[in-house]
């Protein structure tokens, strides 16, 4: 059996956090992060309001991220194997459970990989908490002033509702609730072997 599950959200909202709990504690679970998947910074727009566009889907290499999945999609086995991923002895074919976690920001704005999810998740915070995390994250190309009220948070807006738009099989966590609330909801989609609603 494989699946594979999107946890998606706002910028700084828990997504790597609860991703990285649930690959610990779930059998062959492989990921794919978005953030793996950005251009180079010379290959990135500056927009109307003076800022780089980091926020939009064409700042991402999406048809490789793609690919990737359908790497995994073809043999999870395999992909695991060759990202060093450890697999219980009875998964070492694709008889096993294989679980699949695609972690980002868009994740949920790109068609091609919309209906690959069995579930789908998206983690969201408020406009003030998001910007006080925000500001203690150090990145590799730190945030020039003004860039969160500038563009960052306009184009989550935007996006999320392009995502609504297009989705409706999203479950909706609160990323004001204890990271162990968030990643129990989770989890629990998970018991017996099987992706259960919320």
């Amino acid at each position: 059996m494989k699946f594979i599950i999107g946890i998606g959200g706002v910028t700084n909202g828990g997504k790597t956090t609860l991703t990285n709990r649930l690959l610990k504690k779930l059998p062959n679970c492989c990921v794919v992060h978005q953030d793996d998947f950005f251009k180079k910074p010379d290959q990135i727009e500056v927009g109307d309001d003076g800022f780089r566009q980091w926020d939009v889907i064409n700042a991402i290499d999406m048809e490789a991220m793609v690919s990737t999945v359908k790497g995994w999609q073809e043999n999870p086995v395999k992909f695991a194997l060759s990202h060093g991923v450890s697999m219980s002895p009875e998964s070492t074919s694709e008889e096993g459970i294989h679980i699949l976690i695609v972690e980002g920001f868009l994740i949920y704005n790109y068609k091609p990989l919309i209906d690959v999810y069995d579930k789908c998740f998206y983690l969201s915070i408020p406009y003030e908490e998001c910007k006080k995390r925000r500001s203690t994250r150090t990145y590799t190309l730190p945030d020039p002033p003004g860039l969160f009220d500038g563009h960052v948070w306009p184009m989550y807006l935007r996006n999320r509702k392009e995502m609504e738009d297009n989705g409706d099989r999203i479950a909706y966590l609160d990323g004001m609730k204890s990271k162990d609330d968030i990643y129990n909801k989770v989890y629990e989609s998970f018991q017996n072997g099987r992706l259960n609603n919320l």
